[in-house]
């Protein structure tokens, strides 16, 4: 039963998260769900333990839930071959960018919690 009330919460939050994708910002339900989970987490109104385990399961299992993804991009294999280099150009610059962004936010919480001793 614990485990179906902490899947409850999550859909609860990613259902919230859809209705809040009805603004008009071009940000995706999931964007919001998690932005939804995080403040209620972070404000202490959810506790990491109400959702913990579900969300740990979540986690073992999310590269099961990118098999029909990459399926899918074997029927638009064509289209990706024509547009290569464009694409490795993006991937390339994009990552490096989430790259510096993690490096620098991680740095950021580590001297804060330093000081914060």
């Amino acid at each position: 039963m614990k485990y179906i009330h902490q899947f409850l919460i999550i859909i609860l939050i990613s259902f919230l998260g859809e209705l809040l994708s009805f603004l008009p910002l071009p940000i995706p339900a999931s964007v919001y769900g998690l932005l939804i989970m995080l403040i209620v987490l972070y404000t202490g109104v959810l506790k990491l333990s109400d959702v913990e385990d579900v969300a740990d399961w979540f986690i073992l299992i999310m590269p099961v839930l990118f098999v029909p993804s990459a399926v899918s991009l074997m029927n638009v294999q064509n289209e990706l071959m024509e547009n290569l280099v464009t694409i490795m150009i993006v991937l390339v610059i994009s990552t490096v960018i989430v790259m510096v962004v993690t490096g620098k936010v991680a740095q950021y919480m580590i001297e804060r919690k330093e000081n914060h001793e």
